[in-house]
């Protein structure tokens, strides 16, 4: 007879389930709301949302329980921790932007909030396990609510832009899938901790075992281009101009820095593996795919002349950056890693945000209002609105004393102090690039007179909470500089806990 297997409430330690819980129960409480209450207007699901982001961040940083809970699935560790912050913070900041001035299609229904918490819930499920598994269903689940969240915008351009993403990442899901299957057949685990330790103790990285050592090859391409697809490396960047045209601004802002931050802490955790394997191949794979991440994009972006398509080669050159900082690995380029995307994810928030201000109802399918001509003499027709989106600009140019700057030299010094001497010159070249794709708008902007054809309307979007929003990226733009230590010294205690 089969004796049952008794398992206690205390040794599941569901309060690692806590933080994706709130999200879920937040989405689930929008649905029924509407479900009872129909014709609520917008700014309660917005405030709904906030409430729920709040108290699931309140607690995320009140977290005190063991850091693996449910059969050892769930990963609440240090990196786990900061990366959900950053997450919450960068989801509460964005879903302002939903209470604008015009009434948009998506704004209009509860499942648009709704989806909002689900695709929460799927990043920090992401974040919170090193399982293979559960990372596949927080992707999934996150992708599922961002493609649906991109076509209620209802407009030809936006489903073309959902359908495109939908492509690309089912194919990034199979990927992923294979990848996982391929590790689980040669060490027998889908948790990134015992795959590490079988690959180790077996030799998979020796030359002795050079069967084994292609199957784990195969695997790792596998994973590298779900990954790479996820993150926007090169060459698996392709949908991301098209995909942030097609968005509206706020939802290719949030594009731009959410869901990253999920995508960064996988990349973190699976790469680092190989990483300290110091497998030459792998090595080389990394090195050459961030080279090409950072210079390609940079290079396309020059040709732009659309504001919204520039920032989006922007992202993906920033994702690069991120990724060096993973690649070289040490304990400091972790630190930068976090660092760097808090700078950005406020840097980019602020330019995307300046664009959904601006958003007028002059728009056609597939005609942008961004062009560089439609803000051609915005100084003479709104100095401060002019001001405030070039400082932005320059914010992401990497210029002293803004916010990005900062981030930036942080991970150039960590490459220079581990002996990447080669990939901090690059970065230091393409920050010079940036620089002149990132001046061009403002040059149109301070330099140019007025279209008097397009007449052209601003800030006919902005609403006083948006206003407030921007307001607060602003001002943190501004004193970046003051924020950098105490920012250092809280990533740097949550990454020591995590053993990076």
């Amino acid at each position: 007879m089969i004796e049952p297997i008794n398992i206690s409430l205390e040794s599941l330690n569901l309060a690692t389930l806590a933080p994706v819980s709130i999200a879920i129960i937040g989405a689930l409480g929008i649905l029924l709301t509407d479900l009872f209450n129909k014709d609520k207007h917008k700014s309660l699901y917005v405030v709904i949302v906030a409430l729920f982001l709040m108290f699931d961040l309140f607690t995320v940083l009140a977290f005190n329980s063991d850091e693996r809970g449910l059969f050892d699935l769930m990963l609440i560790d240090g990196i786990s921790i900061i990366a959900q912050c950053i997450i919450l913070i960068g989801a509460l900041m964005f879903i302002f932007l939903g209470i604008s001035k015009l009434r948009f299609q998506e704004f209009r229904y509860a499942e648009y909030f709704a989806l909002y918490l689900f695709a929460i819930a799927g990043f920090q499920f992401m974040v919170s396990t090193d399982s293979l598994i559960l990372i596949f269903v927080g992707l999934e689940t996150s992708s599922l609510a961002l493609y649906t969240m991109i076509a209620m915008h209802n407009r030809m351009v936006s489903i073309e832009a959902a359908v495109k993403y939908f492509t690309m990442g089912a194919l990034a899901a199979a990927f992923f899938a294979f990848g996982s299957m391929m590790f689980y057949a040669i060490t027998g685990s889908v948790e990134l901790a015992q795959i590490a330790q079988v690959l180790n103790e077996q030799n998979y990285f020796s030359d002795e075992n050079y069967s084994n050592y292609i199957l784990m090859l195969v695997g790792f391409v596998f994973m590298f281009a779900a990954l790479g697809f996820k993150l926007s490396l090169f060459p698996y960047h392709i949908w991301v101009p098209d995909v942030y045209q097609g968005s509206t601004s706020a939802m290719a802002g949030f594009l731009s820095v959410v869901p990253k931050m999920a995508g960064f802490v996988v990349a973190l955790r699976f790469f680092e593996i190989f990483i300290q394997a110091d497998d030459i191949i792998i090595q080389t794979m990394l090195y050459t795919t961030v080279v090409l991440t950072i210079t390609i994009p940079n290079l396309i972006a020059l040709q732009q002349i659309d504001i919204k398509r520039m920032l989006a080669y922007s992202s993906i050159s920033n994702a690069g950056m991120a990724m060096a900082a993973i690649v070289i690995g040490t304990h400091q380029a972790t630190n930068a890693l976090f660092l760097y995307w808090v700078l950005f994810a406020i840097t980019n928030f602020g330019a995307f945000g300046m664009l959904w201000l601006n958003r007028g109802k002059e728009y056609s399918d597939y005609q942008s209002p961004y062009s560089f001509k439609k803000f051609a003499g915005l100084a003479q027709i709104s100095p401060f609105t002019a001001s405030i989106l070039g400082m932005f600009l320059f914010a992401l140019t990497g210029l002293p004393p803004f916010a990005l700057f900062w981030g930036k030299m942080y991970i150039i010094a960590s490459a220079v102090n581990a002996g990447h001497i080669a990939l901090a010159i690059i970065m230091v070249l393409n920050s010079a690039i940036a620089a002149y794709y990132y001046l061009r708008p403002v040059s149109y902007m301070f330099l140019k007179d007025p279209d008097p054809e397009l007449k052209t309307r601003f800030m006919q979007n902005g609403s006083t909470p948006m206003k407030a929003a921007i307001g607060l990226a602003v001002f943190l733009t501004l004193i970046s500089v003051l924020l950098v230590d105490p920012l250092l010294k809280v990533i740097g205690s949550y990454v020591s806990s995590a053993g990076f």
